[in-house]
């Protein structure tokens, strides 16, 4: 009971700054989609309430995702009609409940950590990049792009705007509120550790506006156009004047199925990724069944393309405050969609009032977290077949977007893993008996047909007159074509160079005859009755040659 009661006070509070953080960005996603503001905040509500409700993930939260504006802004431009356009994201929901259906979400196991991982630091540093400009009064760049694509835009344009712009008023609000998060987290007491910085930073820029304004500091007030616009609707009935139902008419429309297969692709791999990522920085470490997940995303794309809200998926932005928050359960995320609803209908008057300078603070404390120096340094004290695929990872997401910057990230780490595989397909040693050149191949515990050339090279290059051990006792698996040309060495390629070849280690079916019990005198080039002078027998030097152990110190392999 007192854990459920903790647990209580952490998610309603850390709800609450999840709330504060998601009201801006519906509005904003919706707005760079070319959808009607109110529809981002639905997908914010059903995500919040529907999704966290049938999800089991403990702390990822649900909402439109700045990943799906491109898509949604060409889609509703390609269908011509915003109704037309939530068919779409209706039938994308029935891909992804079909797909949860079938156990399909263990595709996510497949991406590797680095990957995960240097998708997590690309968006941090792009959230980082993207906020700043806020926390100097310039609110002007959509959330639509979260990309750092070099165009006029992006870099030239917002650079000099965001100089020519600076705000003092904004400019104060943002390091005071700064201050507050940062030092509450640091320093704040033991009994009101449950209360978040996050949520303090944007009380904070509340009340210094509440200053500026009061104390008649006309240079300082911050204007309505740089706090959080929520439309404020007349009564009831204008409030549900705002939800859009879809056009079925659109059904027989080849471009609406194309349009929900791909979104139906795309919010299941970022949810994925998402639902991966959010695990690892879990600090209970809790695992989400990722095929409850899909069922959970589906269901809510479908009622929230219903009543006129744009695709959703589980973002790691939110995600990521909602734990930095002090989140412990998915209470947090069904009570931000509940105040998002509560918001939307009762108090819009309220939340604008928000600077968006404090949010934005929230944001680029939590982007920090992502791309922090340590983490680039854990990556560069590894070996670079996993540092590189990071690196790679990071700046294709920064660069492009983030399913292309995965793409990117992924084919690295898969060339890197088998380039280091071709380079590891088996470790040779060598060593002498009575002057007789031995060798022992031990191969590697997996052996694909990626390796076959570099295991043939070796082979042909075997000098004459010697004896080689091919050890696969640690082998557990050999391609169909690698013990083809295995069996070819053994039966027709060693004999006519004098090579003795002994194979050990080989499963049954494998379909090898492992000859491991050679007479000491097939040797070639050995003496006759040499082992007498070693006083071993000839099962006992064979052993011997297989280990690479010193015989009476006549041999002594190499590695």
């Amino acid at each position: 009971m007192q854990k459920l009661q903790a647990y209580l006070k952490s998610d309603i509070l850390s709800g609450l700054v999840v709330f504060l953080i998601s009201v801006p960005l519906c509005l904003g996603i919706a707005l760079a989609s070319g959808a009607p503001l109110f529809s981002g905040m639905i997908s914010g509500i059903i995500g919040g309430i529907v999704v966290g409700s049938i999800s089991k993930s403990p702390l990822s939260v649900s909402g439109p995702a700045a990943g799906l504006t491109a898509t949604v802004l060409s889609g509703i431009s390609t269908i011509g009609s915003f109704e037309g356009f939530l068919l779409a994201g209706i039938l994308a929901g029935i891909f992804q409940v079909i797909l949860g259906i079938v156990k399909a979400g263990t595709i996510g196991y497949y991406f590797p950590s680095n990957v995960i991982n240097g998708m997590l630091t690309a968006i941090g540093i792009i959230i980082i990049l993207k906020q700043l400009p806020h926390l100097f009064g310039y609110d002007a760049e959509s959330l639509s792009d979260g990309t750092l694509r070099p165009n006029e835009s992006h870099i030239t344009a917002t650079i000099e705007q965001v100089l020519n712009g600076i705000q003092p008023g904004i400019v104060i609000t943002s390091i005071v509120s700064l201050l507050v998060m940062v030092l509450w987290d640091k320093y704040k007491p033991e009994k009101l550790k449950l209360v978040p910085g996050a949520g303090l930073a944007v009380l904070t820029g509340v009340l210094v506006n509440f200053i500026f304004i009061y104390t008649a500091s006309k240079g300082l007030i911050i204007e309505s156009t740089h706090l959080v616009n929520l439309p404020i609707p007349e009564d009831f009935a204008s409030f549900l004047g705002q939800f859009a139902t879809p056009d079925f008419s659109y059904i027989v429309n080849k471009d609406i199925w194309i349009l929900a297969l791909t979104i139906g692709v795309v919010a299941s791999l970022e949810t994925l990724l998402t639902i991966e990522a959010t695990d690892k920085i879990d600090p209970e470490k809790r695992f989400t069944d990722s095929n409850r997940e899909l069922l959970a995303q589906g269901t809510g794309n479908i009622i929230s393309g219903l009543i006129g809200g744009i695709p959703i998926t589980s973002v790691i932005v939110r995600s990521s405050a909602n734990m930095n928050a002090g989140a412990k359960s998915k209470l947090s995320t069904i009570v931000h969609g509940i105040l998002l609803l509560v918001g939307a209908m009762l108090i819009p008057a309220i939340l604008n009032y928000i600077p968006l300078a404090s949010l934005a603070v929230i944001l680029v404390v939590t982007g920090y977290k992502l791309c922090k120096p340590s983490v680039f340094m854990s990556f560069f004290k590894m070996n670079k077949y996993r540092w590189f695929p990071f690196i790679a990872t990071v700046v294709a997401i920064v660069f492009t977007d983030l399913l292309v910057g995965v793409a990117i990230g992924m084919a690295i780490a898969v060339g890197a893993i088998l380039i280091g595989n071709l380079k590891n397909t088996y470790h040779l040693h060598q060593g002498q008996l009575e002057g007789v050149n031995m060798i022992r191949i031990e191969l590697s515990q997996e052996v694909s047909f990626l390796n076959k050339a570099a295991l043939t090279m070796t082979l042909d290059r075997l000098p004459n007159d010697c004896t080689v051990v091919i050890d696969a006792t640690k082998t557990f698996y050999i391609d169909f074509d690698v013990l083809e040309m295995i069996r070819e060495f053994e039966q027709i390629k060693a004999p006519t160079k004098n090579i003795k070849a002994v194979l050990t280690g080989f499963k049954e079916e494998y379909d090898v005859v492992n000859n491991d019990h050679i007479f000491y005198e097939e040797i070639p080039g050995l003496k006759k009755n040499a082992h007498k002078r070693t006083g071993m027998k000839a099962t006992e030097v064979i052993t011997n040659i297989k280990k690479g152990n010193k015989v009476n110190g006549k041999i002594n392999f190499v590695n």
